[in-house]
């Protein structure tokens, strides 16, 4: 029987969790890292060439689906659907972090040592955009600059006015767009031989983390990990499907339909990784191309379900670690500053860490409190990542039913 692409990656996944354990248990932590980081080179090169198609990706799908509406008033409306519903999840998953932590207090009922002042994390707040910083970086100075960058939003900026163009000079638009429709077809193609690469890719991401950090550190970080773990399955599987329910959109034959991306998303910690997937799987699903190529480059950036989460639920156990409390006013101060701040995190390593790191410091809470949760932090941005995949998924549906372009798969 010929394996299926989702068994290759479960079958990978769980040989990596087993070979890295085998490191980290036989050899010393030096030569189990050393081993890890020359393993991890497959993964490496799998997100490389992931990176190298994105790009045209969501230029293709993008510029023909607005070339074929050829309309900015349309293109507007859309935008504006789709960044009222970013924000909307984006309060919707700050809240529940914050009602998480404060329910399950993982920092208070369990001594954690306090890192000392000065302790190095490699996370610098200073990274973090300014909001004025933010919005000139979305606007490209050259499109070449964008594609070989992998700048997401640029390239979506330079496909909307593209698209409009190509969509208003009649005749010669239309042929050209049929070019860029094969052009499509042509990188579809190139995703196949390249998700051919996946299985061994999160092989070795399994490996390089297990074997950098044992699987024992579950054990002592159990309960922490049972808190986030508890809050974003919440998040995911209440609060994403009644947003499906209300809009008539079938959650659960969603869900299926992206397996192959939340299975990549989760053993890599990528989201980058399934981008691909994730497209085909939507439209499969019956959103319109269009649509998803305008919502889910947006999403990218704009609607990290799982990283908000993150950011309130780590802000508040790293108060609860310090024995710091934090009253309902600050709460709220704090939920609305991630909600601006968040937005400006596209594009920076360990964004999530470098905007809670900004956050820490704004209640007089010590930075070098994230040193907790660094050594668990790949295994649970594994969990956020995959979370953020289905919530930018959900976007898309949503903002495909309210823009009426959404032919969901017949009932089985």
């Amino acid at each position: 029987m010929k394996l299926t692409l989702t068994n290759k990656i479960i079958i990978g996944f769980i040989l990596g969790l087993v070979l890295g354990e085998f490191f980290f248990l036989y050899f010393s932590p030096e030569v189990s890292h050393d081993l890890g980081a020359k393993v991890q080179i497959v993964s490496k090169i799998f997100l490389r060439l992931i990176k190298m198609i994105v790009g045209p990706l969501v230029f293709c799908t993008l510029v023909v689906g607005i070339a074929k509406l050829g309309d900015f008033k349309a293109v507007g409306r859309i935008g504006i659907k789709t960044i009222g519903y970013f924000y909307f999840a984006t309060i919707l998953s700050l809240v529940t972090g914050l009602v998480v932590v404060n329910i399950t207090q993982p920092g208070s009922l369990q001594s954690w040592p306090k890192p000392a002042a000065g302790t190095e994390t490699g996370i610098d707040a200073s990274k973090a955009k300014t909001m004025e910083d933010f919005i000139l970086h979305i606007f490209p100075d050259s499109f070449f600059k964008a594609l070989a960058e992998n700048e997401i939003l640029q390239i979506v900026i330079f496909s909307l006015f593209f698209g409009v163009a190509l969509g208003s000079i009649g005749e010669v638009g239309k042929r050209l767009i049929h070019v860029i429709e094969n052009l499509a077809e042509v990188i579809f193609k190139m995703v196949n031989y390249v998700m051919e690469v996946a299985p061994y890719a999160v092989f070795a991401a399994m490996t390089t983390v297990v074997a950098n950090k044992g699987l024992s550190i579950l054990i002592s970080y159990g309960y922490l990990m049972l808190c986030f773990m508890g809050g974003l399955l919440f998040f995911t599987v209440i609060v994403l499907w009644v947003i499906c329910l209300v809009n008539g959109i079938p959650y659960w034959k969603l869900l299926k339909e992206l397996k192959e991306a939340l299975l990549i998303s989760f053993s890599t910690a990528s989201s980058e990784a399934s981008f691909p997937q994730t497209i085909a799987a939507l439209e499969k699903f019956g959103c319109s191309r269009r649509i998803v190529g305008f919502v889910l480059p947006l999403g990218y950036s704009f609607n990290l379900d799982g990283s908000m989460l993150y950011m309130t639920f780590a802000t508040g156990f790293i108060a609860q670690a310090y024995g710091v409390h934090l009253s309902l006013e600050q709460q709220i101060t704090m939920l609305l500053t991630l909600m601006i701040t968040s937005k400006g995190i596209a594009g920076v390593p360990r964004a999530s860490l470098v905007i809670i790191a900004g956050t820490l410091t704004m209640f007089n809470l010590p930075a070098e409190g994230i040193a907790l949760l660094l050594g668990v932090d790949p295994f649970l941005d594994m969990g956020r990542t995959v979370t953020s995949v289905a919530g930018n998924g959900v976007a898309t549906c949503v903002v495909s039913k309210w823009e009426g372009e959404f032919n969901p798969p017949l009932a089985d």
